[in-house]
């Protein structure tokens, strides 16, 4: 078969136009059978979830065939303008909450709006993403921390601790169960001490392992293996997990996130950021415009008040007597709810803060915005990148 009659087939089987520039979804196919074949099987999940119509196709013939997805144009400026997909389930009027269905076609709609593509190897990574996703999503609404910013601590009948290996699940303990019950107080009973950031780590690898378990029991099996000899943690997690989507190159828009990114907002103060634990926030995108609160739950951040908190930690910045910096957080709290109440204070924090954030160790006309966001890595077995 050759590009020709590839072409023909998408016709015959998107009946849309076809777009050269890469963008949205794109996923890479050895041979034109391959192609054909993932976008009849995407269409179809298209088709299935009602959003087909809005959607265009593209090929690109390089080393290998890419097929692209994307939405059109003119429904992208009516339902994200400017890359804002923060407004998707007002605009379309989704309940993410309480219809996993809507949840997945924000997902899905938030990545086929993506200026920088989400590239991937098969259909069937494409689909264990989009799990993955939802996984991350519905797992961190139930996580929630007790507030500290130096303690660690784990439910003890599953989790032991060495200064040689982190903390590690006991042997003939599942996994799956051992990170719900450390995140989640509905399984445990109990709210336990530790970083925003290795719970995010501890949600991601919660959602990879319960995808492993449908899509690629033997890497499930294998993870398994790995946390009850040494955890991943810290930057060497992030390589084996996570991909990077945007650059300081190619940032995404400040208002572009899509459903189970983890991002981080930087502290573009100076001084407070300088405290251990306020350098910056790490977070995940819920949909429906919130953000993870770890610390409580029932109330996720908007973009705003996740500015406007970090803008103040400035102002609840002290030294105790030891002459250590510290933040005051009630300080902090009330300066907020004195900010949300004033929309033209709003207004000029805003204007600071939704800058992208400069480099790290640069300060001074930077806001808290990162270029880029992490998702978690291909698992299928024949395109697994998990190097455990």
């Amino acid at each position: 078969m050759n590009l020709n009659d590839l072409q023909q087939q998408h016709r015959n089987l998107q009946q849309v136009s076809l777009t050269d520039t890469p963008s949205g979804i794109n996923i890479e196919c050895a041979t034109a059978q391959e192609a054909v074949a993932a976008c009849a099987q995407f269409q179809a999940y298209l088709t299935g979830i009602g959003i087909e119509q809005h959607v265009q196709v593209g090929l690109a013939a390089n080393s290998n065939l890419t097929v692209s997805f994307c939405v059109s144009n003119a429904w992208a400026d009516t339902i994200a303008a400017d890359g804002d997909t923060l407004q998707l389930c007002a605009q379309l009027k989704f309940n993410t909450e309480d219809n996993p269905a809507d949840l997945e076609q924000e997902i899905v709609l938030a990545m086929l709006l993506s200026p920088v593509p989400f590239q991937f190897p098969s259909y069937q990574e494409l689909a264990s993403a989009l799990r993955i996703r939802k996984n991350i999503v519905v797992n961190a609404r139930k996580t929630a921390l007790a507030f500290s910013t130096e303690a660690a601590e784990r439910p003890a009948d599953y989790w032991t601790y060495s200064e040689d290996t982190g903390f590690t699940i006991l042997p003939g303990k599942s996994l799956v169960a051992a990170l719900q019950k450390a995140t989640q107080p509905d399984e445990s009973g109990k709210l336990y001490s530790f970083s925003c950031y290795r719970a995010t780590e501890y949600v991601i690898l919660l959602g990879i392992a319960q995808e492993l378990e449908r899509c690629n029991p033997e890497l499930f099996h294998q993870l398994q293996q790995q946390w009850e000899k040494k955890a991943i943690m810290s930057g060497k997690f992030h390589d084996v997990f996570l991909r990077e989507h945007g650059s300081m190159n190619k940032p995404l828009p400040p208002k572009y996130y899509v459903p189970g990114d983890r991002l981080w907002f930087r502290n573009p103060d100076e001084l407070s950021s300088d405290i251990t634990g306020y350098e910056g926030s790490w977070v995940f995108y819920l949909g429906g415009g919130l953000f993870t609160n770890f610390w409580k739950p029932n109330s996720p951040y908007t973009l705003a008040s996740k500015c406007i908190e970090i803008y103040h930690w400035r102002n609840g910045t002290y030294r105790d007597q030891a002459g250590e910096l510290q933040i005051d957080e009630r300080m902090v709290e009330e300066r907020v709810v004195r900010s949300m109440n004033d929309p033209a204070e709003v207004e000029k924090i805003l204007q600071e803060m939704l800058r992208l954030r400069e480099p790290q160790g640069l300060f001074g006309n930077g806001g808290c915005i990162d270029t880029s966001r992490e998702y978690p890595c291909c698992v299928c077995p024949d395109t697994s990148a998990m190097p455990l």
